[in-house]
């Protein structure tokens, strides 16, 4: 099955050399090949050939573009895996005019090891889950369960591929990669972050059920967002009548390694994780579309100390107030009426399950199909 990504990496790289970041089996060795294969010279370090030779000697990047020809794009897949080279790339973008694609599943690396990370000559991307508006035939419920990594998502046995993810996440991108001193109490304590998916970071409650130091999680948290398997949601504080929180969030980058790392089997439509999942599920579409449509508007969420909450804030523009319900009422936009009264956002919306949509005193009542045909428009 060839499903057809919204990213396209030829006109991204129209103007400048791009970075590309991304979880680690989103599928961005597959997009170069399919997008760039008959343009490009393409040099992956998890090939030995290449990363022994790099690792030696950066300087012979030069080399081998001269003997592919010269060609006028370099792809330099998993780049984080020398970090030197980037200084070599600095040069030929500014002596040779080189445009590079330089991808990455860990900016742990680049960040920690003080890369350069090529001052403006270089934009930046990330490759995300398959998203609804890749999926023709999308099946909600499915979705949910397992999630939209590639690999996973086109399996006929989506619950072994998740497991792989998991095994092979904690075996090469962590243990491999030295990023922690001992694997199991790192281990518990991804499996009680992802129980907390999606709700406030607590991190002294997280330390005491994963049996590891306050000043541990919070390294772990950072080491989650490093290695791209999970993301920040920043509070909204710009409100006024009523004082926000300043506690984030933190969601993993797909539901399906989520519903994994907790052990999840089931998904029951009326329960109360159906309804969470279905939430982090808005959350991977809002944010994959404001990177694929290059906005640099901010995602985040407002609460207020009093309670009142909104599940996701874009920038002045919108609000959204998620809800798993087939059938929904005013009752429940009691947070989006609380957010009304600081008129610092254009639009409003509850989105749900129900068919019957609806507006009233200033809030759109909306399916979660319709609102993701707005916002992918």
């Amino acid at each position: 099955m060839r499903i057809q990504r919204i990213l396209d990496l030829p006109t991204l790289l129209t103007r400048k050399s791009c970075f590309l970041f991304g979880p680690r089996g989103t599928g961005k060795s597959f997009l170069i090949r399919e997008q760039l294969q008959e343009r490009a010279l393409i040099i992956n370090l998890l090939r030995a050939e290449f990363f022994l030779r790099l690792s030696a000697a950066p300087s012979q990047l030069e080399d081998l573009i001269d003997g592919a020809g010269s060609p006028p794009l370099v792809v330099i897949d998993e780049v984080q895996k020398i970090p030197l080279l980037l200084d070599e790339v600095h040069r030929l973008i500014e002596e040779r005019a080189i445009r590079f694609l330089l991808t990455g599943s860990s900016a742990r690396k680049l960040k920690r090891g003080q890369a350069n990370l090529l001052a403006g000559r270089a934009s930046h991307a990330e490759l995300f889950s398959f998203t609804w508006k890749e999926l023709e035939k999308f099946d909600l419920h499915r979705y949910l369960r397992f999630g939209g990594l590639p690999r996973v998502y086109l399996s006929e046995d989506p619950e072994e591929e998740l497991d792989a993810y998991v095994r092979t996440y904690l075996a090469e991108e962590i243990q491999a990669e030295g990023l922690i001193r001992r694997l199991p109490p790192f281990s518990r304590f991804l499996q009680t972050a992802a129980l907390a998916n999606g709700e406030l970071i607590n991190f002294a409650n997280i330390a005491s059920d994963a049996q590891v130091a306050p000043s541990t999680v919070r390294e772990h948290y950072q080491l989650l967002e490093d290695t791209l398997i999970g993301f920040f949601l920043l509070p909204w504080t710009h409100s006024k009548k009523r004082k926000a929180i300043s506690t984030a969030k933190f969601y993993f980058c797909d539901t399906g390694v989520a519903h994994t790392l907790t052990g999840t089997k089931h998904l029951d439509r009326n329960s109360d994780l159906f309804g969470r999942s279905f939430a982090h599920f808005l959350a991977m579409e809002l944010r994959s579309a404001l990177s694929y449509q290059r906005t640099r508007e901010s995602l985040s969420f407002w609460r207020s100390t009093h309670g009142h909450e909104v599940d996701f804030v874009v920038g002045n523009r919108f609000a959204v107030e998620v809800k798993a319900k087939a059938r929904v009422s005013e009752r429940d936009a009691h947070g989006l009426k609380a957010l009304q009264e600081e008129k610092a956002v254009q639009h409003y919306y509850l989105v749900s399950q129900d068919h019957v949509e609806r507006k009233a005193d200033g809030i759109e009542y909306v399916h979660w199909e319709t609102f993701l045909t707005r916002l992918w428009k």
